[in-house]
């Protein structure tokens, strides 16, 4: 019987779900946004006949039409009675993306967040360091780009380099893999929105009200401007691949997932530096992509070298949390587990014995009673809810079998969001 009211796991399924598509939604906005300008700071041609102050132009064609961009380096002569800030895809992302790590690593922190072999932390502790360390991380860097260090740019990029590089082993040190690319992911990604609410949009706004006094703006807070935009710009292709890292085990259950972070940075440099080099009309500098490539292959021999996972006899020892005993006591989870371990263990196990199948899907086991309990949300919903898994239901799992599920689990996380 279908209840009337859906059952708090699903509404929490769907509230992260609406969430996720918003994160991507504005990311997709603020990159492309950020991607277009930067082409377009880089295009911009002198010319004969440019209005006073103006840097330089561009002529564009885009649905059905011509475009006929200037810029101004410092500011135009008066102030333009429409302005068009470029603010809110930024804030945006930000936004949805701390959302998000609150519903799915904080709500969920036993499962996603919280390693008990690398660091055996209560919940207010993991949540603490987690939200403690992107707020110190950008006050590192604000630091340095305002000291002596901001006029020398190289020095300060393979500063930021050392610093995300450290980031990311002392994450790992810390929580699970999976979480801690996922914080890099964010520390980096709160210093690019930190950089356009704190530094660039106030740097904007002094130059509007300077023309609104009819004062000549001061050249300083372009370039101060410039140098935070420049960061962002090599800083994007890293964190997308970071945010995508928790579908992926070789990049996040590796013990060297802080070195492939690291290689994948550099990898952002190379491809931005050929698209920037190419938009400033420099040619192709085809090099980069014989760097990336090598990069490439020492992040794949990286990732097989790597692989952390625990033993079938460790995860089977492994003491249980109280919710997940809780599922584990619960009337019908001998059967359930017989069922999991029958239909889906073939794949989702240490070492998985279906053809072609190497690595367990997104790094998930389910071939052992604590595994079962552990994942007890993840098994509602993907095998009793929806006929998610198994995959085309290859393993031929019956319907009385699904519900034997939904019964299983409704008995704990019907009134509560199990494992959260």
């Amino acid at each position: 019987m279908i209840p009337l009211i859906p059952d708090l796991t699903i509404i929490w399924e769907w509230i992260a779900f609406a969430i996720r598509w918003t994160h991507v939604i504005t990311a997709i906005a603020w990159i492309g946004s950020s991607f277009y300008f930067i082409a377009l700071d880089l295009g911009l041609q002198k010319a004969p006949g440019l209005p006073k102050g103006a840097h330089g132009e561009e002529w564009q064609v885009h649905g059905g039409g011509f475009y006929h961009i200037q810029k101004y380096l410092v500011a135009p002569e008066r102030m333009p009675e429409h302005l068009t800030w470029f603010k809110w895809e930024s804030y945006s992302t930000w936004l949805s993306g701390a959302a998000l790590l609150m519903v799915t690593y904080w709500a969920g922190a036993n499962l996603y967040l919280i390693d008990p072999a690398k660091m055996d932390l209560a919940t207010w502790q993991a949540i603490a360091i987690s939200a403690g360390s992107l707020a110190v991380g950008w006050l590192i860097y604000d630091t340095l780009c305002k000291s002596k260090l901001g006029e020398t740019p190289t020095i300060l990029m393979l500063l930021l380099f050392v610093a995300l590089v450290i980031m990311g082993w002392g994450y790992n040190q810390v929580f699970t893999g999976r979480a801690a690319l996922l914080h890099l992911g964010a520390f980096t990604a709160t210093i690019m929105t930190a950089n356009v609410f704190l530094v660039i949009m106030p740097n904007q706004r002094i130059v509007v009200a300077d023309l609104k006094a009819g004062r000549a703006p001061d050249p300083k807070y372009g370039k101060i401007a410039k140098l935070r935009s420049t960061h962002n710009n090599y800083l994007t292709l890293p964190v997308i691949f970071l945010m995508l890292s928790n579908h992926y085990p070789l990049a996040f259950a590796s013990q060297y997932n802080w070195l492939i972070a690291a290689l994948i940075f550099l990898m952002g440099v190379t491809i931005r530096h050929f698209f920037n080099t190419l938009h400033a009309r420099g040619g192709y500098q085809w090099w980069t992509w014989a760097v990336t490539t090598i990069l490439f292959v020492a992040i794949m021999w990286l990732s097989a070298m790597g692989l952390n996972q625990d033993t079938y006899e460790e995860a089977e020892a492994r003491a249980l949390t109280p919710i997940e005993t809780k599922f584990a006591d619960a009337e019908g989870f001998d059967q359930v587990a017989d069922i999991i371990v029958g239909r889906c263990s073939m794949c989702h196990a240490r070492e998985p014995v279906f053809e072609g199948i190497h690595h367990a899907p997104k790094g998930v086991f389910l071939e052992t009673r604590a595994d079962i309990a552990r994942l007890a949300r993840e098994v509602y919903v993907q095998s009793g809810l929806t006929d998610a898994m198994p995959p085309a239901n290859i393993t031929s799992m019956e319907p009385d079998e699904r519900r034997q599920v939904i019964r299983w689990f409704r008995q704990i996380g019907g009134t509560a969001l199990a494992g959260i």
